[in-house]
């Protein structure tokens, strides 16, 4: 299923990059070079979202959809970018609303109509907000968040951008900067068009929204805070690398220097992968459809044969220490896992309290004892542990690297 979804996001990105270049550019070594600047994945400074990941998210699916609405829009399709948008909402929310940004406001700018129609669903979509915040789905998401709630999110360093460095400040708005900059170079050739033009300005109504919202998201006000507005650079670097890479590549009067730029992208392009894949990371294949077998697998195994209801005790970052976690692998929940939980506690306060509780009562798992591991199987009610370490512990299973212990019985007192 995850392949599946890799390989339809990859298919919809490549689609959309190649309908976006053909209609931007007019060399085709431009479009080359877009096609190897856009597998030179980064971080996006100080947001939590990558230029393109390498494995299947929803919001890379997402954001497909999104680059073949931009697509659409370059040929003045209004109402098949409209779709291709309402199409990605389902998929991954969030997303879907910065493209419904980016596309509306540049739409606007293009047809009168549609400013007008953008208008009225501002309004409404403003309404919805407003029933969703006080009677509806999001009740109580106004609220400020207090020290439990930012403590069980306090390693998302992404959700407030007042404490980001002067470095990521600079290079988000930069890349804003550096859009309009390409027009202003494109225009000057005789290149740039009005849907250009509107792009440009979609882009920045994304950044008016994020500056706008800036205050309620210092204020720890926890709507605007579980939206991460800040992901909205995502779309802008991805605009502002189509349109640098027609100043660099796009001149049919320099046919060399666009050969070379698009050259040059490639070689780093495939050095750098061909580095991550032989030297970086030679024991992964470029496609996984099954995880990889080793001594944690093993365990999984064995803990998914146990009853469903079965609760472990893990290694809190046993997710990222080990590939999987064991609510995948093992089909079994786990009294915390640290990296996905606090994510979710960033959309509950009721979440939140219970991570930044069990975060405070296993502490430092590496020196977990046999006896605070009798009270936490008593306080949560814990069947198993998992572990790398030897205790006095009754075993059920071993194998050259980690053991699984009995609980529940001990906490009973009944082994």
């Amino acid at each position: 299923l995850y392949l599946g979804g890799y390989l339809l996001s990859l298919a919809l990105i490549w689609t959309g990059l190649v309908l976006i270049g053909l209609r931007v550019y007019r060399s085709p070594w431009a479009l080359v070079a877009l096609g190897a600047a856009f597998t030179l994945r980064h971080r996006i400074p100080e947001t939590s979202a990558n230029s393109l990941e390498p494995y299947f998210h929803p919001r890379m699916l997402a954001f497909g959809l999104g680059a073949l609405a931009v697509a659409a829009l370059l040929r003045r399709r209004a109402w098949t970018a409209v779709a291709l948008v309402a199409v990605a909402a389902p998929v991954h929310v969030t997303t879907a609303l910065w493209f419904a940004v980016l596309v509306g406001v540049a739409l606007a700018v293009l047809d009168l109509k549609m400013r007008r129609l953008g208008a009225l669903g501002v309004v409404v979509a403003m309404v919805l907000l407003a029933v969703a915040a006080a009677v509806g789905p999001l009740n109580g998401s106004l609220t400020v968040m207090d020290d439990t709630w930012l403590q069980a999110v306090a390693s998302k360093d992404s959700l407030f951008a007042t404490l980001w460095p002067a470095w990521a400040w600079v290079a988000n708005l930069g890349s804003l900067g550096l859009l309009w900059w390409a027009h202003g170079a494109r225009t000057g050739r005789g290149q740039c068009t009005k849907e250009d033009v509107a792009l440009a300005w979609g882009a920045t109504a994304l950044v008016a929204l994020f500056l706008l919202t800036l205050p309620l998201v210092a204020a720890r006000v926890a709507l605007p805070v579980q939206f991460q507005i800040s992901r909205v650079f995502w779309l802008i670097d991805f605009l502002a690398t189509v349109y640098l890479i027609g100043v660099a590549a796009d001149r049919p009067d320099r046919r060399t220097r666009a050969i070379v730029v698009a050259v040059v992208l490639v070689a780093v392009a495939v050095g750098r992968g061909s580095y991550v894949m032989l030297v970086e990371r030679p024991d992964r294949a470029l496609f996984e459809v099954r995880a990889v077998d080793s001594p944690w697998q093993e365990a999984m195994r064995w803990i998914r044969r146990q009853p469903r209801d079965a609760h472990v005790l893990a290694d809190p970052g046993h997710g990222w220490k080990y590939g999987t976690s064991v609510r995948v692998a093992a089909e079994r929940d786990v009294l915390l896992e640290e990296v996905k939980d606090s994510a979710l506690a960033i959309y509950s306060r009721d979440v939140a309290a219970r991570v930044v509780d069990r975060t405070g009562a296993i502490g430092d798992f590496s020196t977990l004892t046999a006896e605070r591991a009798r009270d936490l199987a008593g306080r949560y009610d814990l069947d198993y542990l998992i572990t790398e370490s030897d205790l006095p512990l009754p075993v059920l299973y071993r194998n050259r690297q980690f053991r699984i212990y009995a609980l529940q019985e001990l906490a009973a007192g009944s082994w």
